[in-house]
């Protein structure tokens, strides 16, 4: 088999992401050499490739499912916003700058040549290709300047198909507007609709489809059943789920929702522990006396530092009593100073002054993956950042190929690392709760997820359609 597909959306986080990994997990097990692509995302949740480049979180996971290294090609362009009109923009895993949402749109033609180039060099050494477009493919404000979605698809030669929420309601709207809004030439490019999150008897969607296939000659090749406990990497914070007490577990660990959170994947592991439960909390009242409170990363130290203490949650989280410890951003807010001319050209900004660090940014960004020990167990993460730190009292040692060196500082209650992943290594993972060993494997954990997820279009997708697809230029 070989040839290429793009699955697109009726909008964001309706699972575009989730069904390229499970068609990339279904290929792999039928032993088609087969990669991920989003030649454009919007996400401030990351990955490292081995290489050192960064990418989408998405792709990185999508893969994984693939039996798939992951690669910089899989994901030419990132955009990682900083504020509500401007992103850093990250091209073929190195930053190129911060642009406004005008600057980005005019520069949006150059960049087309590097997503084909991409693009054609993956179809070369892979079988199969699935394309994930962004948000919808039918911003009409936005469609002449297209990279994503079915503009790349025309200069691909790729068939699309289109994900929808039926969750949220509207579905059936939502098919048959994106249809009707594109323009004639990019119309027939849409050869299927797919029905996602089902909850219920799929007779309740009695004649709809075929209704719909009749309106606008696109039919429905398959309808996804809401899927229970699988939570495959998010792209965004649309996916976080609401502030929640953590109920019935033993130890309870509350996550602060920066505005620009980042890598917020890095807590998944927590999620898997029986005897943990996960909250994300962004108001002072609703913290109460948990265990654990975690800073995770962010997009915007200096600007999530200030949202923090008007808030009044820096109070809230000393006076809880909690354990806490910072990951990147979240780690560097809790220094004593953020020296940053880069991020937010603020100069000297006072840390919470809960550790013993200084953070200074840096123009060039270090993203690498690493590997260590700590708490006497091996770790493995990989760093994002232009913020440099330099704390005291380490408490994880590195000693991988970027050679031997202290990581992190601690003191007392506090402690904060510029790791990313590291709670992904099961033994570090109970260690640094203090908890008993589950015998949960979170890489087992994601693997069975995938597998669900890849079962689950096999039962219910029309694989032999999505096979014509494959094989056909539109």
């Amino acid at each position: 088999m070989r040839g290429a597909l793009m699955v697109c959306g009726t909008a964001s986080d309706v699972g575009k992401s989730s069904v390229v990994a499970g068609l990339c997990r279904v290929l792999h097990r039928q032993g088609v050499k087969v990669a991920p692509f989003k030649a454009q995302n919007m996400a401030n949740n990351a990955y490292v490739t081995p290489a050192g480049h960064e990418i989408g979180r998405a792709q990185g996971v999508q893969a994984l499912a693939a039996g798939a290294v992951p690669e910089v090609a899989m994901n030419p362009i990132l955009l990682k916003p900083t504020g509500e009109r401007t992103s850093q923009v990250v091209v073929m895993g190195r930053p190129l700058g911060h642009l406004d949402a005008a600057a980005y749109q005019a520069e949006k033609p150059r960049l087309l040549g590097t997503v084909l180039d991409a693009l054609g060099d993956l179809r070369s050494r892979f079988d199969v290709v699935i394309l994930e477009g962004a948000g919808s493919p039918t911003e009409i404000n936005l469609l002449d300047a297209d990279i994503v979605n079915l503009r790349l698809a025309a200069a691909a030669g790729v068939a699309a198909i289109v994900v929808g929420d039926i969750d949220r309601g509207g579905v059936f709207a939502a098919f048959y507007g994106t249809v009707a809004l594109l323009p004639d030439d990019l119309r027939p490019l849409v050869r299927g609709f797919v029905v996602n999150k089902l909850r219920g008897d799929p007779a309740l969607l009695a004649a709809g489809p075929a209704e719909l296939e009749r309106r606008c000659g696109v039919p429905t090749l398959g309808v996804l059943p809401y899927l229970h406990g699988v939570h495959l990497d998010a792209e965004d914070s649309l996916a976080l789920p609401p502030a929640a007490p953590a109920a019935g577990a033993a130890m309870d660990v509350a996550v602060i929702r920066l505005p620009r959170i980042a890598n917020f994947t890095d807590l998944d592991p927590l999620t898997i522990e029986p005897a943990v439960g996960v909250r994300f909390v962004d108001q002072a009242a609703a913290l109460g006396t948990p265990d654990l409170v975690v800073l995770p990363g962010t997009k915007a130290t200096v600007a999530d530092l200030e949202w923090l203490r008007g808030r009044g949650l820096d109070r809230a989280i000393e006076a809880s009593g909690a354990r806490v410890l910072g990951i990147c951003g979240g780690y560097q807010m809790m220094g004593g100073t953020i020296v940053d001319g880069v991020e937010s050209g603020r100069g000297d900004v006072a840390g919470l002054g809960w550790l013993d660090a200084t953070t200074t940014f840096e123009p060039t960004k270090v993203t690498r993956q690493r590997r260590g020990r700590s708490l006497g167990q091996r770790v493995t993460g990989y760093q994002i950042h232009h913020g440099r730190v330099a704390g005291a009292d380490p408490w994880v040692t590195l000693d991988d190929g970027y050679g031997e060196e202290p990581e992190g500082s601690s003191r007392g209650r506090y402690a904060g690392t510029t790791l990313h992943g590291l709670f992904e290594d099961d033994g570090f993972r109970t260690a640094f709760l203090g908890i008993e060993p589950s015998g949960v494997s979170f890489a087992a954990a994601r693997e069975h997820q995938l597998d669900r997820f890849a079962d689950m279009l096999e039962a219910h997708l029309d694989l032999g359609a999505i096979a014509t697809l494959l094989k056909e230029a539109p």
